[in-house]
């Protein structure tokens, strides 16, 4: 079996399953944000009863993250839906923005959109919180309303986004129907290049089978090319596995996997037993794609979608109005990192913005000092628009008055996931997706440009 069909199987509380089969399948945990949450409880109570509760309080993660940085009273309210469900349920894992557990959420526009506007609780996106937070464990199921969810297949787990009438049968009963996907395997080999990075590498694989070559179709990837990925690596790569309509990514169990989920357990008090799998040396792929990492180059998804690869020298001169990184995708310490190593003490020629994940990346950035300046400085010397407020920001549009909205029609290169019309704003900007290191090369000359030239 495939490390899908492991998974599924044990979950199952089966011997074996293959591809194509109908199975009950057992949640370890259940994710969902201020978007799909209100409707989440709204199936729940409408099926399971106004006074039912929840399959277990303790599984359920709820992660306000999307639309939070907004004076949109529709918003705000959604954050307060969420309260009012984990008081009632007595849910033990609710990432608030606010300290008080009977308060009410409003945003201050008044105080901008740059200073820091969330309490201590705060998590940020909810995909890069998961495991921040210690909450994605190797071999376990994680099911949540996104459809971005799979980032945690860098952990060994399978990780897949539901809607909200999944989600609410889910939270009543703690399990799902599913049918095993196929798998495709994509072998990593090689090394990256210096101006190459993670979101290279699944940009050029969806550009080879297509933004809907996936579908319903595990992505597992391995080979002696990941030993030389960081876990953010990984989470960059798992995370589109959906930008090629894929149900799951997933990488193998390794020494680095252990690291990051022992600390991360440890450190937050959540469960620290896990049971990794292993594929079968006789497991069976329905396609099979082996990736030369040494033979990357940097790459660009081109509008209006993300299987529109080119390679960033061929776009040279392709002229912008913005550029933008964060996001669960491209907004990790080690993104900002590689951002700043571009633009550092050089000025920025487009409007730029920033928006860290998470808090503790925000804080990240804040204290890692390079030379005589901490990565935070570094990027606002340079012009980049910094936020202290993480979340998803304009990587989804938002309310009008989301920091780093498209809203007028704009040409964007982005750090983040997803390009089809309208995504980021205005219905007639375009979105090209591409790395940190390209985003900040580009951000630099105001057109798309190759990161290699700044190295």
């Amino acid at each position: 079996m495939t490390l899908t069909e492991k998974i599924l199987a044990r979950a199952a509380g089966k011997a074996r399953v293959q591809a194509g089969e109908n199975v009950w399948v057992n949640a370890d945990v259940l994710m969902t944000h201020d978007v799909c949450g209100p409707g989440t409880i709204g199936v729940f109570k409408r099926e399971f009863g106004a006074n039912a509760k929840v399959w277990d309080r303790t599984r359920v993660v709820i992660i306000p993250d999307h639309y939070i940085f907004t004076a949109d009273s529709n918003s705000n309210r959604n954050v307060n839906v969420l309260r009012d469900f984990v008081r009632e349920q007595g849910i033990e894992y609710f990432y608030d923005v606010i300290e008080d557990p009977n308060g009410s959420w409003k945003f201050d526009p008044a105080r901008g959109q740059l200073a820091r506007q969330y309490g201590s609780h705060y998590a940020g996106v909810c995909h890069s919180a998961l495991p921040q937070k210690g909450h994605t464990r190797p071999g376990e199921v994680l099911f949540g309303t996104d459809s971005h969810t799979c980032t945690a297949g860098a952990f060994n787990e399978f990780a897949t986004g539901i809607g909200n009438t999944d989600a609410g049968f889910v939270l009543g009963t703690g399990k799902l129907l599913l049918k095993v996907p196929e798998t495709m395997h994509f072998r990593l080999e090689g090394r990256l290049q210096p101006g190459v990075m993670a979101k290279d590498i699944i940009l050029h694989i969806i550009g080879e089978i297509g933004f809907d070559g996936a579908t319903y179709r595990a992505m597992q990837f391995d080979g002696s090319g990941v030993a030389g990925l960081s876990m953010d690596d990984r989470m960059t790569i798992a995370n589109m596995a959906i930008e090629a309509g894929g149900k799951n990514g997933i990488f193998p169990f390794d020494a680095r996997t252990a690291e990051y989920v022992d600390n991360r357990t440890r450190l937050n008090g959540t469960k620290q037993r896990y049971d990794p799998v292993e594929a079968d040396a006789d497991q069976r792929f329905v396609y099979e794609l082996v990736v030369d990492l040494d033979r990357l180059e940097p790459t660009v998804a081109c509008h209006p979608d993300p299987g529109q690869r080119n390679q960033a020298r061929e776009l040279e001169g392709l002229k912008l109005d913005r550029a933008y990184i964060g996001s669960c995708t491209g907004g990790k310490t080690s993104d900002f990192v590689e951002f700043a190593r571009i633009v550092r003490g050089r000025q920025v020629a487009i409007d730029t913005f920033g928006v860290p994940a998470t808090p503790e990346i925000v804080h990240d950035l804040q204290t890692t000092r390079w030379g005589g300046q901490t990565i935070w400085e570094i990027l606002r010397a340079s012009g980049v628009q910094m936020t202290e407020n993480a979340g998803c920001a304009a990587c989804l549009g938002g309310p009008v008055d989301t920091f780093g909205r498209m809203n007028t029609p704009l040409k964007c290169i982005s750090a983040t996931n997803r390009n089809f019309p309208g995504r980021m704003g205005h219905k007639e900007s375009q979105v090209f997706l591409a790395s940190p290191a390209t985003v900040a090369a580009s951000a630099l000359t105001g057109k798309i440009t190759d990161p290699r030239a700044f190295l």
